[in-house]
């Protein structure tokens, strides 16, 4: 018995369906290549889609792990995480085997595109599953004759039991810089990080695992090329003002983004890039 691959829709938009013999399920919406569903064998979904998140082809859709590309939140004059989000992926690759399942996802430029960031580039989003493990790989290709930067990010919402009886482990000793407070440079101190407020953070030099940890399960999160982790949870009060999640949303997710935020990456005509986050169930 091999892993399969199927097409499907979701609220009315198209989705990937990848399952593995062992049981691991993944949902990828075509509307910006985003993981909105994610079950490891023998477990139950581990990644927070809001219940109110809006289904309609032109608005990001809150939960999963959406793609920030080309630019990383309000941090430049594009819209907010960059147009990646809000575009059709066409899927370019599908594998499957005895015990994974992968989809390729690929945008390229185009009139629309290039109205609001003028350069020719193609992207790929790759996810795969395989028993307890999620792995996405972002690549980049500069396809044009002028070099351009970008920042990114994966958006990843991890669905926790209780936001503040868990504890992010390995970003101790980091420099990060605190959104939520001007933007202020900071040292972390805490051996744990914890989440009893806002949280909106961009620490640098992240090491390449961490670890969020909670009563009786945890969840391992490995980078690679990616610099920079973001950990944001919008709390009570800016949770009631988004529109497309519920009041007591924020105690039921956090996000764990890794991310090239700090450096913008930069791309010579015909180089390419990539950057990979897989997350572990425990």
């Amino acid at each position: 018995m091999t892993a399969h691959i199927e097409t499907a829709e979701l609220h009315g938009q198209p989705v990937l369906k990848l399952q593995t013999p062992d049981g691991a399920v993944a949902l990828i919406s075509l509307f910006g290549a985003q993981v909105l569903s994610w079950v490891p064998a023998g477990g139950e979904d581990r990644l927070y889609l809001s219940p109110d998140a809006v289904f309609d082809g032109a608005t990001p859709i809150r939960g999963g792990v959406p793609l920030c590309f080309p630019q990383f939140a309000g941090r430049g004059p594009l819209p907010k995480h960059g147009f990646a989000r809000t575009r059709l992926w066409e899927v370019s690759n599908t594998r499957a085997g005895k015990d994974f399942a992968l989809a390729t996802l690929r945008l390229a430029d185009d009139e629309a595109s290039r109205a609001l960031w003028p350069h020719a580039f193609s992207a790929e989003m790759s996810v795969s599953i395989s028993g307890d493990r999620l792995d996405l790989e972002l690549e980049v290709d500069n396809t044009g004759t002028t070099p351009f930067s970008f920042t990114a990010a994966l958006h990843t919402y991890l669905k926790v039991r209780e936001v503040e009886h868990l504890r992010i482990e390995g970003l101790r000793g980091l420099d990060y810089c605190d959104s939520a407070d001007g933007d202020a440079i900071k040292k972390e101190t805490g051996v744990g990080v914890s989440i009893d407020a806002e949280v909106d953070r961009i620490y640098h030099n992240a090491p390449p695992t961490l670890l969020v940890r909670e009563d009786s399960r945890a969840m391992g999160i490995h980078s690679q090329n990616f610099p920079d982790v973001v950990v944001w949870n919008p709390w009570e009060d800016k949770c009631a003002a988004l529109a497309d999640m519920p009041a007591d949303g924020f105690r039921r997710m956090l996000c764990v983004e890794a991310a090239a935020v700090r450096e913008p990456v930069e791309l010579a005509p015909g180089a390419s890039w990539w950057g990979r986050q897989s997350l572990v169930a425990m």
